[in-house]
């Protein structure tokens, strides 16, 4: 039996590094199609085609008339770059996987835990309703066409390379100077962190399953936090106890309205996932990453790698303002 053929676009982010390069290590033949400008580099035995997705004679050349039993796209936003792949790939392809986001669920949420079923509107967020939208396109495909389509819905997911907190490394370098961090709301509401490896587990373990087709998944882990627990375990990690002051979410997307609908219309409302779905059709998805055991990995990481300590000049500015 041949291996199952799977092209990512993308394939070099928080999501996509660790499940194509599970992929692979399943023995999956698989190839990346992106720009080639990340700093993650692929696994051993993957093939990478460099070509930016928006180009299509570029992408053409690239593929060069290939198909896949699976094609994955990890950096589809909007209804327009889904449609641009149902041109491309329909007929040549067994499985489409889009990346949704579990920001699309209702906001505020009716009722814990949130399962598949829990409805889709977020009116305060852009990114959600255009993930809500590029659903909705699929979902006709499917049922119209029988387009083959997997819809999959993370929620946070960090590895390594990230900061799993409002503020990223400028909170980090902050709590680590003694100065005082912002947190929304009260840093009680619950919010869910799934490790990227743990996601790739369930990921990988939809490819090429017919169990999963014209269906939809949240893939997240079970370790649930308060804000200000997780503040509390990097910044222990990183050798501080942080001083954390209080705004409402409104007030910082007030202060900071290119962020407008990231706090308001997700990170402040308490999220838990109900993951039975996606254990009935992966049975060995089973997260064992929580924070309090990566979070040292992830400071460790970011001092071996200073060019990755980025302090955000405005974010520390908003801070401040906030604080003043």
């Amino acid at each position: 039996m041949s291996a199952t053929r799977v092209l990512f676009i993308g394939g070099t982010g928080i999501i996509s590094s660790a499940a194509s390069a599970l992929a692979a290590e399943r023995g999956m033949e698989v190839t990346l199609l992106n720009r080639g400008q990340s700093r993650r580099a692929p696994a051993d035995g993957i093939e990478v085609l460099t070509a930016d997705i928006s180009d299509a004679v570029a992408v053409d050349t690239a593929l060069a008339g290939r198909e896949f039993d699976v094609v994955a796209d990890m950096i589809a936003f909007t209804p327009e770059q889904v449609q641009r792949d149902l041109d491309r790939f329909e007929g040549r392809t067994g499985q489409y996987v889009f990346i949704s986001s579990a920001s699309a669920y209702q906001k505020p949420v009716a009722r814990l835990p949130i399962t598949e079923s829990t409805p889709l509107r977020n009116p305060y967020w852009q990114y959600s309703r255009d993930k809500i939208a590029c659903e909705d396109l699929l979902s006709s495909a499917y049922r119209e066409r029988g387009f083959p389509v997997t819809v999959l819905r993370p929620s946070h997911t960090y590895d390594k390379w990230t900061i799993p907190a409002f503020g990223g490394w400028t909170a980090i370098d902050r709590i680590r100077r003694g100065e005082e961090i912002i947190v929304h709301g009260d840093g009680t509401s619950l919010w869910t962190l799934t490790h990227s490896r743990d996601f790739a587990v369930g990921f990988v373990g939809l490819l090429g399953n017919s169990l999963a087709y014209g269906d939809t998944f949240q893939i997240t882990s079970d370790f649930v936090y308060t804000w200000n627990e997780i503040y509390s375990i990097l910044g222990r990690a990183a050798g501080a106890e942080p001083r954390i002051r209080y705004a409402t979410s409104a007030a910082i997307e007030q202060a900071a309205p290119e962020r407008a609908g990231q706090l308001t219309g997700d990170m402040a409302h308490s999220v838990v996932f109900d993951n039975t779905k996606i254990r009935s059709v992966v049975p060995d998805f089973n997260p064992t990453t929580a924070l309090h055991q990566s979070a040292r990995e992830i400071i460790d990481w970011h001092d071996a790698h200073p060019e990755l300590q980025r302090v955000d000049p405005g974010m520390d500015a908003l801070f401040e303002r906030l604080l003043a």
